[in-house]
C-alpha cells in the first residue's frame, strides 16, 4: 500500500464516512496549483485506489472566487529549454491521467472561475456541479500563448466535440454556467456556494451507496473508448508553443499585469 497522504497548507485532504475531499487552498492566488500540489493530488488518487474504504472523492476550491485557475504562472519562470516544456506536459499528462483513472467517482464542486489547468482537472472528473456564478474556460490564447496538453485536448474534444473545443479556445472566453450546462461542461447548476457543497456531498453519498465495481468498470470503459493523443504524438506542437517568443511575452505580461503583444513567433 502507498504511504499515507496528509494535508498541506496549499492542499487540504480529508476523509469522512468513506467520502474523500480535496480542497485547493490558495484563495489568495485563485487556487492556482504549484507543481507540489499536482503531485500531492496524484498521490492521493493512488492511495484511494488502494484504500477500498473510500467510495467517492469530492474536489473543490477554497473560497467562492475560483475552483482552480490552473498552474501558478511563477512555476514557468524556470523554463529555459525544450526539455523543460516536454517535462511539464509529461507531468500534467501523468497527474491528470492518475486523477482520471482514480477508481472511485470523482465529483468537482466548482465555485467561481475554473480556468486553464483547473478546467483540465474538472474535465477529468466524472460529475461537475457548479453555481450560477461558475465560469469555465481556457483563455490561454489571450493570456499566455501556450497550449493545452495533448490529453487535455483529447478530453475536451470527447466532452464537447471538436467545433466547440476550437470555439472555446480560439475565442479565449469563459463560458457562463447556463451555457456550460448546455455544453456538458457542467452536469448541474445550483444557486450558491453553500448549496454547492451540500449538493456535492449528497451526490458523493448517493454514488458511494451503489455497486462500486459497476461504477469502476463503467468509468474505465468510457475512458478506454476515447481516443487520447499521446505526448509523443503532440511533441512538435508542445515545443512550438512553449519555445515561442509569444509564450515568453505572455508569461511576462501576465506576471507584470499588462496586455501581451503577441507576434506569432
Amino acid at each position: 500500500m502507498n504511504a499515507p497522504v496528509t494535508s498541506t497548507e496549499d492542499l487540504i485532504y480529508s476523509v469522512e464516512d468513506g467520502i474523500a475531499r480535496i480542497t485547493f487552498n490558495r484563495p489568495q492566488a485563485r487556487n492556482a496549483l504549484t507543481f507540489a500540489m499536482y503531485e500531492q493530488m496524484a498521490a492521493i488518487c493512488e492511495n484511494i485506489n488502494q484504500d477500498h474504504s473510500i467510495k467517492a472523492l469530492i474536489m473543490t476550491g477554497a473560497g467562492d472566487k475560483a475552483f482552480a485557475s490552473g498552474t501558478d504562472i511563477s512555476q514557468f519562470r524556470a523554463f529555459k529549454t525544450a526539455q523543460d516544456a516536454l517535462d511539464y506536459e509529461a507531468r500534467i499528462d501523468r497527474v491528470l491521467g492518475t486523477l482520471e483513472q482514480c477508481r472511485v467517482p470523482v465529483i468537482a464542486a466548482i465555485a467561481g472561475a475554473c480556468t486553464g489547468g483547473g478546467a483540465g482537472i474538472a474535465a477529468c472528473c466524472d460529475i461537475r456541479i457548479g453555481t450560477e456564478a461558475t465560469r469555465i474556460g481556457f483563455p490561454i490564447a489571450r493570456t499566455l500563448g501556450n497550449c493545452l496538453s495533448m490529453s487535455n485536448i483529447s478530453r475536451l474534444v470527447s466532452l464537447i466535440g471538436p467545433a466547440r473545443t476550437k470555439d472555446l479556445i480560439f475565442k479565449a472566453r469563459l463560458v457562463e454556467a447556463p451555457e456550460a450546462l448546455a455544453l456538458g461542461l457542467l452536469n448541474e447548476v445550483v444557486p450558491d456556494v453553500e448549496t454547492l457543497q451540500r449538493r456535492a456531498t449528497e451526490t458523493a453519498k448517493l454514488v458511494a451507496g451503489h455497486a462500486p465495481i459497476t461504477l469502476e468498470v463503467t468509468k474505465e470503459a468510457v475512458r478506454r473508448i476515447r481516443r487520447t493523443l499521446s505526448r509523443e504524438e503532440g511533441e512538435d506542437l508542445i515545443l512550438r508553443a512553449y519555445m515561442s517568443e509569444d509564450f515568453r511575452e505572455g508569461m511576462d505580461a501576465f506576471l507584470n499585469k499588462r496586455v501581451p503583444n503577441f507576434k506569432g513567433k
